[in-house]
């Protein structure tokens, strides 16, 4: 399966980029350019321009130094930089422009990532992207980090959340209520012995909880075994199918008592 990678999308925008400059910038060493000379005309001169002064140009054979743009050392640059200085909400919005890039064209253009596109994702990409966080963070934050966390507790997204401090608890209700955190104040921007572990960095379960698993599930944080388990997980999955569509003309309009206990998402970082 064919992935991108930061190295294949920088040594094609370069080769563009040089390509387009010497297309439509030519370049010679014999150019010459245009230098104007304003001469000033005596007052007492019988010429028709008096009072006035009089502008020609000078042939000169100056060669203006081509500018260069700076780039980052690495395509990770700018992550690290704001990881190092424990700027965790800028490395966050890093983090998903990083997402965007990597999974392709279609989602530079939509401007967020499908969750069947992150398979495109190199699988060092996405590891080098983890261990900035992981390293930056004293192994508090990262996706390999909040994988764990998932899967203690069974990978159900509900009590991740909980985890993981993106929903809080409502202190009105008579029953354990949770919310979704609002975007970005309530989130916790700050490293210290308060923030729950695995609360960085954000993904976006507006629509649905997929991209995440998708993140958590791709080979760049699988470790040994986990992929048959997986499968095995799919095959019981299958073969409940008929019985889970049954339950749900039981359950009615009202749904299960879980339903009821979570408000609607709507935060949408």
């Amino acid at each position: 399966m064919a992935t991108n990678s930061f190295k294949s999308i920088h040594q094609h925008h370069h080769h563009t980029l040089w390509r387009r400059h010497s297309i439509d910038c030519p370049f010679s060493s014999s150019s010459f350019f245009l230098k104007p000379t304003t001469i000033t005309k005596n007052p007492s001169s019988s010429t028709s321009f008096s009072n006035h002064n009089l502008i020609t140009f000078s042939v000169s054979n100056t060669i203006p130094t081509p500018t260069t743009i700076p780039t980052p050392t690495t395509p990770f640059a700018v992550l690290e930089q704001h990881l190092s200085t424990q700027k965790f909400r800028e490395a966050d919005e890093e983090t998903r422009r990083l997402l965007i890039v990597l999974a392709g064209e279609a989602a530079i253009k939509r401007g967020y990532v499908f969750f069947s596109e992150v398979k495109f994702i190199a699988e060092s990409d996405l590891k080098e992207i983890d261990s900035l966080w992981r390293i930056y963070s004293d192994n508090k934050f990262g996706y390999s980090v909040q994988k764990k966390i998932w899967n203690k507790v069974n990978r159900d997204f509900t009590k991740f959340f909980i985890k993981v401090a993106w929903m809080k608890k409502l202190e009105i209700a008579e029953v354990d209520q949770y919310n979704y955190r609002a975007f970005p104040n309530e989130f916790i921007w700050e490293l210290n012995d308060e923030t729950p572990e695995g609360h960085l960095p954000l993904t976006n379960a507006l629509r649905g909880t997929q991209l995440l698993s998708s993140i958590f599930t791709h080979p760049a944080f699988v470790e040994e075994g986990e992929g048959e388990e997986e499968e095995q997980e799919k095959g019981e999955s299958s073969n409940n199918s008929a019985e889970d569509k049954g339950s749900v003309k039981k359950k009615g309009l009202f749904g299960d008592l879980r339903s009821k206990l979570f408000s609607k998402p709507d935060y949408s970082f």
